[in-house]
């Protein structure tokens, strides 16, 4: 069956669809010896498919994982500095996973990692806005007009954040712990958000993600979703 090329690489566990159509507009793929262009279709069945001169493995067996991780991981499958990455946590499990979204260095807390680079993708798409859920610990005291900013949107250097939902607002100290629910995810969003505001963020962690949480996993511990997880998140991402 003829299929988009970024399709067939993301459900063979290649990467995401994403990275599969950077990987193609790049001219590292190659379809029956020709490079490939994007829009191009192959079926996987038939078709010689060659990553880097090397042939794509046939579909593998999708693999959903939810990851406590620690703090000093970084959420990359390789690291140029030599940094601890999140797949060192995973060497007991033969697929090759990648994350859904990122967590920074200095962050902790709920990831999904998983082979289903079209479920991956789709989660991770705008459009569906999946809940992240964050536990933070700011310097200073909120008051109550960083409180509103913070929910009805932050003006930082790439536009104004959609609205958040705080909650479980408490001092401890000089510091302020705090719950904030996203619904987009750029790039150390909560981190910049706070910021702006003139509240450094001294603890990040992830604590939800959709209806997911860390409920019996502590920093550095694994385990698979079930069934009936996957089949949420599939319907989270618009994928029966």
């Amino acid at each position: 069956m003829q299929q988009r090329l970024q399709k067939i690489l993301a459900a063979a566990g290649y990467c995401s669809r994403r990275s599969a159509e950077q990987l193609i507009a790049a001219g590292r793929v190659r379809v029956d010896g020709q490079v490939a262009k994007l829009g191009d279709q192959a079926d996987a069945d038939c078709s010689t498919i060659l990553v880097d001169g090397k042939p794509l493995k046939a579909a593998e067996k999708h693999v959903y994982v939810l990851l406590n991780k620690p703090l000093g991981i970084v959420t990359t499958l390789n690291d140029p500095e030599g940094r601890p990455v999140v797949t060192d946590l995973l060497r007991d499990l033969p697929e090759r996973l990648f994350p859904v979204g990122r967590l920074d260095i200095n962050s902790s807390g709920l990831l999904l990692l998983t082979n289903d680079g079209e479920l991956a993708n789709r989660l991770a798409h705008p459009s569906h806005q999946v809940e992240k859920v964050y536990l933070a610990k700011v310097r200073g005291r909120l008051t109550d007009d960083s409180i509103r900013q913070l929910e009805e949107g932050v003006l930082l250097d790439d536009g104004v954040t959609a609205p958040a939902r705080l909650s479980n607002i408490r001092m401890t100290g000089s510091h302020t712990w705090f719950e904030i629910t996203l619904r987009e995810g750029r790039n150390r969003q909560v981190r910049r958000m706070c910021e702006a505001l003139g509240h450094q963020v001294s603890r990040l962690i992830r604590i939800g993600y959709a209806f997911l949480t860390l409920d019996g996993l502590a920093p550095g511990e694994k385990r698979l979703l079930t069934r009936q997880e996957v089949a949420r998140l599939k319907r989270l991402g618009g994928k029966d």
